[in-house]
Parts: C-alpha cells; structure tokens; sequence
C-alpha cells in the first residue's frame, strides 16, 4: 500500500511538473485523471478524493504560476470546483467497479469453492456406492460358491444313493433319478458360473493372474477367438478390491473388442515393473472408428472411474500394427492413491 501511494503522489508530482512547463494556455487537467484513477481504483475512495483535490490545487498554482491572468478571481474557484466534481464522480464509478469486481471475484471463488466440495463429495459417494456393490457382488457369489453348491451338490450325492437303491431292485425308475442328478449337476455348473461371474478374483495373491488365465480359456472356447494371457512373471496383488477393479476393466475391454472389433486374436498382458502393475487389452480387429477421440461411451467412463478409484491411469488407443490396444497401470500400493476418474487417448 505504501509503495501505491508513493507512486500516486510522484506521477501527480511528474504530470504538475509538465503542466507548468508546458504553460497556463494548453489545457492538461484531463492528465490529472491518471493519477486520480489509480488512487481510486489500487488504495481506495478516501484516497482517490484526496488525489482529486491535490490535482486541482496543482493544476490551478501550476497555471498561477506559468502567468495566467483571469478577468474575476472567482473564475479561478469555479474552475476548480467545476474540476474537482468532475474528478469526484470519476472516483465513485471507479470505486463503484472495483467493489463490484471485488465482489464478483468472491462469488467465483465462493461459487468454485463449492462446486469443488460438491464435486469431491459426488466422487466420494460414488466411490462408496462402487465399494458397496463390489462387496455385496463378493458375499453374493461367496453364498452361491459356498452355501448353494454345497446344497446342490449334496442333493446330487442323495439322488445318486437313491438311483443305486433303484438299481439294487431293478425298478425302472432309477433313468429317471439318473436324469435328476444330471440336472442338479448342471445346476451346480451354473450356480459356479454365476458365482465367477459376480466375484471372479480369488482373495489369493495370485488370484488376479487365475482370473485373467480363466477368462482367456472361456473366450477361446465359447467366442471361438484365440484368447492368449501373457503374464512373463507372477504378479502377485494382495489388495483384493483393486485386483476386483482391475479385472473388471480387463473383462469390459476384451468383451468391447470381441463386440466391437470382431477380431481373431486377443491379447491380455500383465505385468509390473518399478513398483508399476500395467495391464494391456490388445486385438488384431477393426480398430477404433474415426471419431474415436470424442467418444463418451459408458463403459469407457466406467473403465475409467474404476482405474481412477484405485489410483491408476487409464489409456485407450489403435494399436501400433492395427486394431485397439487398451492400458491401465496402477502403482503397487494403488488404494493410497487416488486421481479423478478420465479416461486418456493414446
């Protein structure tokens, strides 16, 4: 503020200085109007009054001085005053301004403020809700791994007793307890096909590398397109809930490019590196479409969230000998960290 007021005080000196020697007949009080203004607008109304009365006291003596001659002496007051009302009013917009941009400048910054809470709070909340439908996915297909097979596989065990007892006596009934138990044994096959399905990674460290080796093995096998997990060493995650994401995301990009992309081969590749696990979705298919940059889809923003949630980085883009090649790196300890949830173009 000091150096403000200094400044003020020597351009009004500089400007008074020119004005004398440039004589009373050229009329130089509109250049007052730059010091005034700055008083105004940097150090306040009081002080841009002040700058506005000196201004007038300056340029009247810098005329006095230079030899002007006026026919009534009140000329020289009702020039002065006429002068000092103009430069008033000049100080109560430029004052009038600066509040208002002061003002407007809080309700930004009160308004992104807010917006900033609400936006961490949304995050936060879906977060929750993800967490929340990971763990009731996780104790839903613990109860049908554990609870339902164990029932359908001993219903299967009884139907097997009574068909040898069936078979003891001869009785023609026993196709049928036969047939039975087939039914539950494929009961059994759905109810640990659905069991993977909501809860596909093991708690086991190498549980993520089993997932990934399994879902290669149903796709080759059901999609009739060659499905290779390559995985040069073992990369062993102990947090299960980034193992869950991270599969998801692996899962949803090799179901988009057997959809999409219609290729013949698709790759999955995991590995880590200087404390960094990266898996890659990589297909020799279609490619991305042109407008591929601008896309929004939902399982891409999904995809992302998920990589977001456990502090990871997301990248889709073609592959460098053509078709699509999916990344996501996260690093060892990915549930410390956490990034806002984007989704990047290669």
């Amino acid at each position: 503020m000091p150096t403000r007021i200094a400044v003020c005080f020597a351009l009004l000196a500089g400007i008074g200085v020119i004005d004398y020697l440039t004589g009373f007949e050229m009329y130089f009080s509109v250049f007052y109007l730059l010091g005034v203004g700055l008083a105004a607008w940097f150090v306040g109304r009081t002080f841009g009054l002040m700058m506005s009365v000196l201004s007038v006291l300056v340029w009247v003596g810098g005329d006095l001085a230079a030899g002007a001659h006026y026919s009534r002496p009140w000329i020289i007051v009702w020039n002065g005053v006429i002068l000092s009302v103009f430069y008033f009013v000049v100080v109560g917009l430029l004052c009038y301004l600066r509040a208002a941009q002061r003002n407007l400048a809080e309700r930004v910054e009160q308004r992104t403020a807010a917006l900033t809470r609400e936006i961490a709070e949304r995050e936060r909340l879906e977060s929750e809700i993800l967490k929340v439908s990971e763990r009731e996915q996780r104790r839903i297909g613990h109860e049908l791994h554990d609870n339902l097979c164990q029932h359908l596989t001993a219903t299967a065990l009884a139907g097997q007793v009574l068909s040898g007892k069936l078979a003891a006596r001869s009785l023609p009934e026993k196709s049928d307890a036969n047939q039975v138990v087939q039914l539950v044994e494929q009961g059994i096959d759905m109810a640990r096909n659905l069991a993977r399905g909501l809860y596909p990674v093991e708690m086991e460290a190498e549980g993520l590398m089993a997932a990934f080796q399994e879902l290669a093995a149903n796709l080759s096998k059901g999609a009739g397109v060659k499905c290779v997990f390559e995985c040069e060493t073992p990369v062993l995650m102990h947090d299960d809930a980034a193992a869950t994401h991270l599969f998801s995301i692996g899962q949803e990009a090799v179901r988009n490019a057997v959809q999409h992309g219609k290729p013949n081969r698709v790759g999955i590749n995991l590995s880590e590196r200087n404390g960094l696990i990266t898996m890659s979705i990589d297909d020799d298919g279609a490619g991305l479409p042109d407008n591929w940059q601008q896309a929004t889809g939902l399982g891409l923003r999904i995809m992302a969230h998920r990589a977001a949630t456990i502090g990871g980085s997301f990248v889709i883009g073609p592959g460098p000998t053509g078709g699509t090649i999916v990344t996501c790196t996260l690093p060892r300890h990915p549930m410390r960290e956490r990034k806002e949830p984007s989704h990047q173009h290669a």
